[in-house]
């Protein structure tokens, strides 16, 4: 299928790009395409201009210091997976990274991509969700930061506004006890069905002093069940503690029925996942 007529315009730094799109509102950033390119196909978006901002360096690179790990928002799939900064720092996401689509994808696929399409089974929104992750907008008014729990609305909604590029994402949490577990269909490339990821932090007791889990694939966007998680804080993490905050995150979930799974199956896997990542043998 042929795709849309368009302007395309390749933008060489990020003030060139936000201008443009300062100007053709209506414009859509081109980085990796993996989604972008299958709207098109399928008529689901037609912008009248692309900006290509793939060689953008202000979009780029992977750094850490004592109080958060910075992605670019251009970082690719493959380039997180690879990082020892994102195995050591955010194995929950490194976790995601290994088991996202395919090795072509993985290469051309962005973070922003993946965040800005606001599907809600989107790999890397969940653990970056239980990670406490920030949102860094650049656009043609300067730049915002937005929490990435605000950041989401729903499918293919977010807070951006027209012109604006995700030119950072800043992840707060670091360390601490993280695991990742996504449910496919099949091993490679799957789209989840159910995914799970969660970030503790224990004291010497072994009691829980803060605990996030997310969800993807069971709600209109990946989200926090946040009385699975108050269930969990004050109190050591137990076989009957874990499975309390399992039943509430499947409480909590509102998954529909599609070709990949049913309403009542997503519900039970959510209760099964989340006690599988919050027990004693999980692995990012």
């Amino acid at each position: 299928m042929l795709l849309p007529r368009f302007e395309y315009r390749h933008a060489t730094s990020l003030v060139q790009a936000t201008t443009i799109h300062a100007e053709n509102p209506a414009a859509q950033a081109l980085a990796g395409g993996t989604d972008l390119i299958v709207d098109l196909r399928e008529r689901r978006r037609q912008p009248p201009m692309l900006v290509d901002v793939s060689e953008l360096g202000e979009l780029r690179g992977i750094h850490a210091d004592d109080d958060a790990t910075r992605i670019g928002g251009g970082a690719t799939v493959g380039e997180l997976r690879a990082s020892p900064l994102v195995r050591g720092r955010l194995p929950a996401l490194g976790a995601a990274a290994r088991d996202f689509a395919d090795f072509l994808t993985r290469n051309k696929a962005t973070l922003g991509g993946n965040l800005a399409n606001a599907s809600p089974g989107a790999d890397l929104v969940v653990p970056l969700l239980a990670l406490d992750a920030a949102v860094v907008l650049a656009g043609p008014g300067g730049e915002r930061t937005v929490p990435l729990d605000d950041f989401l609305l729903g499918p293919r909604r977010t807070v951006a506004r027209p012109g604006e590029l995700i030119r950072q994402v800043v992840v707060a949490r670091h360390g601490g006890r993280q695991a990742w577990y996504k449910l496919g269909l099949k091993q490679g490339g799957a789209i989840a069905v159910v995914s799970v990821a969660t970030w503790l932090a224990l004291d010497a007791a072994g009691h829980v002093t803060e605990a996030r889990i997310a969800l993807g694939a069971v709600a209109p966007r990946p989200f926090r069940p946040r009385a699975a998680e108050a269930e969990l804080v004050g109190a050591p993490l137990d076989p009957h503690r874990i499975g309390r905050a399992a039943d509430l995150a499947a409480a909590a979930a509102r998954p529909i029925s599609d070709v990949r799974g049913g309403a009542d199956y997503r519900t039970a896997m959510v209760r099964a996942l989340v006690a599988r990542c919050l027990g004693p043998r999980t692995g990012g």
